[in-house]
């Protein structure tokens, strides 16, 4: 018997509405999303700015801009997003899942104490006395590395650093109790050895507590390093889908294969990196081929005119028209 999926996405597309209120002239911006994460399992979400990891989150926790359309169907735990009531969606938030934002200083109020902000869905949601509130938080902010957490509660903001302030955010989203944490970007605005502490304790702690997680980044080493399946996103699609360690040895897609090309080697020295040619395109803009078809060296005529379908190719999911020639090539030289 199949064990029900803590979040599960099937064809999911988001419209997101045009600026001419009268025109019907929603845009793409998420393309036929098919997603499974299993309890106590990593996902991450990997791709270039504007491919669609962060609407894939908003799609997710149901917030949405005001005119956006979806189509298809978002599961947590085998219940629908989509049909959630008010007080369904708000227990769904509060418990069910928590977001790690990318910059916390955007979502935690500058002229507020630490404790108010740990403290107030605590008090508010689940009728927790402050003293109870407090001593709770005191306890995650330990648990996430602070040190001395009772006279950081009486802190500010500005008098923490941002590393300090990622993982009082973190805290924030485990006092709640969730059972899926959706990391977006979590690191991006840290130093290189503070993304590698915070990242850690994200890792630590979903073992810990058996918590699923999608972990959402633009580096693809980060998502190789810390989740078990990694989805590579490109216009609002995913264009490949398979276990790290083998998205690290047999990546198929071209575009995959150009990210992996593209990276420093501290054991090979170079000139220069490879670089994809190109910019990258939104789903809007994709047309009706292969999104990646105007950056691809492999492009072919057929590649403009048919859009690829996400299919099965040696162990993972790939879309491309061409993945078994290119791979043949590959493996040849």
């Amino acid at each position: 018997m199949t064990a029900t999926p803590l979040l599960e996405l099937s064809d999911v597309t988001v419209r997101l509405a045009g600026d001419d209120p009268g025109a019907d002239a929603h845009k793409t911006v998420l393309d036929d999303i098919n997603l499974t994460l299993a309890p106590g399992e990593a996902l991450g979400l990997v791709g270039e700015s504007g491919s669609g990891k962060s609407m894939t989150v908003r799609a997710v926790t149901r917030l949405l801009p005001p005119g956006s359309r979806l189509d298809g169907t978002i599961s947590f735990d085998g219940e629908e997003v989509g049909a959630m009531d008010a007080g369904a969606l708000r227990r769904y938030r509060d418990n069910g899942v928590g977001v790690v934002f990318q910059d916390p200083r955007a979502h935690i109020s500058p002229t507020r104490r630490i404790s108010a902000f740990l403290t107030e869905a605590l008090i508010r949601n689940r009728g927790v006395r402050r003293k109870e509130a407090e001593a709770r938080a005191a306890v995650v902010l330990a648990e996430v590395g602070i040190d001395d957490p009772v006279r950081r509660l009486r802190q500010h903001p500005h008098e923490i650093s941002g590393g300090m302030l990622q993982r009082v955010m973190i805290a924030s989203v485990l006092l709640a109790e969730p059972r899926l944490i959706l990391a977006d970007e979590p690191t991006t605005a840290l130093d290189v050895t503070i993304q590698a502490e915070v990242v850690g304790i994200l890792d630590r702690l979903r073992r810990e507590r058996g918590l699923g997680m999608v972990f959402i980044t633009h580096d693809l080493d980060l998502a190789l390093a810390v989740c078990g399946r990694v989805a590579v996103m490109y216009a609002g699609q995913i264009i490949e889908l398979r276990g790290a360690t083998e998205l690290h040895t047999r990546a198929a897609h071209p575009y995959t294969l150009g990210l992996l090309g593209s990276r420093p080697s501290i054991e090979q020295r170079a000139e220069r990196l490879d670089a994809i040619r190109g910019r990258p395109v939104s789903a809007f803009e994709a047309g009706n081929g292969c999104a990646f078809a105007q950056r691809c060296a492999h492009v072919q005529p057929a590649c403009h005119a048919v859009r690829p379908r996400l299919e099965p190719f040696h162990g993972g999911l790939v879309r491309c028209h061409r993945v078994t020639e290119i791979n043949a090539r590959e493996t040849k030289s």
